[in-house]
């Protein structure tokens, strides 16, 4: 078996060097030609689908950036901006969006289009696409971008070739905000159709790149799309790199390993078992590796929290000190972040003092938010005054985590028991946890919200009572009229200004509630080779490669 697993492996090599050397030009000693460059990036989680109906992990939104477009696209301040839609304007009434089209965007060749060439995108492109995400026989887990907010697929319209129109049953403010999700790109109607639940190894989109090959589990080529439609700002076509190379080592030490020997170009995050290694307490590069590669850091759009159910009307709640404002504002003040993030973190994250909200995101503000510090006083004051001094009879509390946080769980443990509030782990695998999170069935959990869009309602909306499991993402029970009042407000506020200072009242009302313990917001981390220029950092932490150059020396 050993010996029939090298010579697989042997043969993806040998078809990925004979990929990699028919299509890009080689060197002719009579003519010297520049030199091709290939990215090479590991992704450590095996992508389930290139289809963008399915783009539901970190991993496949990367690679799905690189293949497809939509009719907008965010830049590195989060600001949406053109891509497939030159422009667009919204009614008076906050329902009908018309989006005019370049005339200059193509599908990747296929031999499924006329001649094998890729055609022209159209506005009934952008209907057949979109139209598939709400598709119930698609089962697109990409339908909650539409589904509540049109009333079928009449909502979509193609005026003529370059004008597309999209009809909402109601005002939804960060609807454009929404639209630069990998979820909303076009796709091809024959292409997909021709190849049905295939296309998920079919790929063929608009974006920089084009794929070429896919041996699932092992490694993945995508090379220049030399028809791209962008151009930089001297009004050279992108990108500037020849092709992408991704392998799917998934230990994230040996990948580690991999970068330091120089075969990959890129590395995300750092994990927590050679995380000292690497990095200072501080957050700073260890002498060890000191000028070998670029550091870059920044804020993330991802709240590490700990949830609380609080619907009393649920059976596990009705006799769990969480029920209780005040223990729950206990467990609030009792924890120290700041030392979390030094020694769990190395500095890689900012406590969790403001909201739910995170830092990097759009209306963000350390001031105007009144969340928790490290106050072990007032834990001790909110204790005694819930009947529980020093936290006597005061029944055990069940934290419930994955393996990968047992260290973060521990901690907040001896907080919490320094307290005097005691708790017992229970560690179950990722799955498991996070369908038992979506029943409501576990009252104290640790959990991540990663935003989908770049807008503060994606947080906001954790909390609004009408998206209650089983209809959205709302875990902790949470029910408060005045919320709820100020979230739907929100949808009619056409001024981002104005819907920020929503969204902070909102946050506010969560903080003053207590429905979830905001422990950290994330901080991106990508590693890059000393050669690598013009990547991209952005809270979001979106790969996009277009603009990415590499030189030829490290």
């Amino acid at each position: 078996m050993a010996i029939l697993a090298l010579m697989n492996k042997l043969t993806a090599c040998l078809c990925i060097l004979f990929l990699l050397t028919s299509v890009l030009p080689s060197c002719n000693p009579a003519e010297k030609k520049p030199q091709q460059t290939v990215f090479n990036i590991n992704l450590d989680e095996g992508l389930t689908s290139l289809d963008p109906a399915f783009c539901r992990n970190h991993n496949t939104i990367w690679i799905d950036n690189q293949l497809y477009n939509g009719l907008v696209q965010i830049n590195d301040s989060l600001k949406t901006i053109p891509a497939i839609a030159k422009s667009w304007e919204i009614s008076p009434d906050g329902k009908n969006y018309t989006f005019h089209l370049r005339n200059d965007v193509q599908f990747h060749d296929d031999t499924h289009f006329k001649n094998g060439k890729g055609r022209t995108v159209t506005a009934a492109d952008f209907v057949y696409s979109f139209s598939r995400l709400i598709d119930p026989k698609v089962a697109s887990s990409g339908s909650w971008i539409f589904s509540d907010k049109v009333a079928g697929k009449q909502a979509f319209e193609a005026l003529n070739d370059s004008t597309f129109r999209i009809t909402l049953k109601q005002p939804f403010a960060p609807f454009i905000s929404m639209l630069t999700a990998q979820y909303c790109s076009v796709v091809p109607r024959e292409v997909v159709e021709f190849y049905g639940k295939d296309f998920r190894s079919h790929p063929v989109g608009t974006g920089p790149f084009k794929f070429k090959y896919w041996k699932e589990g092992d490694v993945m080529v995508l090379l220049k799309n030399e028809k791209y439609w962008e151009k930089d700002t001297n009004g050279k076509q992108l990108p500037y790199l020849d092709a992408v190379r991704a392998t799917f080592i998934d230990d994230k030490q040996t990948s580690f390993m991999e970068f330091i020997k120089k075969k990959l170009d890129f590395f995300n995050d750092i994990d927590g078992s050679y995380r000292d290694d690497i990095l200072t307490k501080d957050g700073h590069i260890t002498q060890k590796y000191k000028g070998k590669f670029i550091l870059s850091t920044g804020p993330y759009l991802n709240t590490i929290y700990l949830g609380m159910l609080v619907d009393t009307n649920l059976a596990i709640v009705k006799h769990s000190p969480l029920r209780i404002l005040k223990i729950r504002q206990a467990i609030n003040y009792a924890i120290d972040k700041e030392k979390l993030i030094k020694y769990l973190r190395n500095s890689l994250g900012t406590p969790g003092y403001q909201g739910f909200i995170p830092k990097g995101m759009p209306g963000f503000s350390d001031t105007e938010i009144k969340g928790y510090n490290y106050n072990p006083a007032k834990s001790q004051q909110l204790l005694a005054e819930a009947g529980y001094p020093d936290g006597k009879n005061m029944p055990p509390i069940t934290l419930t985590s994955t393996v990968d946080y047992h260290n973060l769980v521990e901690y907040v443990q001896a907080e919490l028991e320094r307290a005097g509030i005691k708790t017992t782990i229970e560690v179950t695998q990722g799955a498991s946890l996070r369908e038992m999170i979506a029943k409501n069935g576990i009252n104290f959990f640790y959990g991540a919200w990663i935003a989908d869009y770049p807008d503060a309602e994606n947080y906001s909306s954790l909390f609004y009572s009408k998206n209650k499991i089983p209809f959205g993402p709302n875990y902790t029970g949470f029910n408060n009229s005045e919320f709820d009042k100020l979230f739907e407000q929100a949808y009619h506020v056409k001024s981002d200004e104005e819907r920020y200072a929503l969204y902070r009242k909102m946050d506010n009302i969560v903080m003053a509630n207590a429905p979830v313990v905001v422990l950290y917001y994330d901080k991106r981390v990508n590693l890059y080779q000393n050669n690598i220029s013009g990547y991209s950092v952005n809270a979001q932490n979106l790969l996009t490669l277009k603009r990415v150059r590499k030189s030829e020396s490290q």
